[in-house]
């Protein structure tokens, strides 16, 4: 079982949107850098620094969505609803509306932290780390070679997620 002190290490990670096991390495692109939907919903493919991989799966943060994300956002809808309607007495259609945009405002704006929530506690209850054999841990091996008579090696790396760059140039006309 693993200690209180690394859980809310690890959930401190996750709260900060970094890499759960070095602590260091973002998780996903900085809020300015998205220019996208998919660019804010979808985390980086791995720790740059440790190699640790962030989505070891198709499907893998289902979880993290169903789980998570829409389990808190029913526990806050459910507790603004129980609020307003034990203090206030609202129409119906006033009452959804104020219940709902919270919800909808919170899913969108958590969805980062479902996801690093779930890659820390992944990582906590089982951290695919191997045990100091030749082949290393989480750190992928360095080089390997080109061809099968030994020729020379290329760097191998954890593939980021690289922003497209526009196909066109823009022109100002004075």
């Amino acid at each position: 079982m693993a200690s209180k002190r690394s859980i809310s290490r690890y959930l401190g990670r996750a709260m900060m949107l970094r890499c759960p096991v070095c602590g260091i390495s973002r998780i996903f692109l900085p809020v300015l850098q998205t220019r996208s939907l998919r660019d804010w919903f979808t985390p980086l493919d791995g720790c740059p620094r440790c190699g640790y991989p962030y989505e070891r799966e198709p499907g893998y943060f289902l979880a993290s969505v169903w789980l998570i994300n829409y389990g808190v956002g029913s526990l806050l809808g459910v507790s603004i609803y129980l609020f307003l309607e034990a203090f206030y007495h609202l129409d119906l259609l006033v009452l959804f509306a104020t219940v709902l945009t919270p919800i909808a405002l919170f899913n969108f704006f958590f969805a980062r932290h479902s996801k690093a929530i779930f890659i820390a506690v992944d990582h906590l209850c089982d951290p695919h780390e191997k045990d100091g054999g030749d082949d290393g841990g989480n750190v992928p091996n360095p080089t390997l070679p080109t061809s099968d008579s030994g020729g020379p090696a290329k760097p191998l790396g954890l593939p980021v997620r690289k922003e497209p760059k526009p196909s066109h140039k823009s022109t100002v006309l004075h």
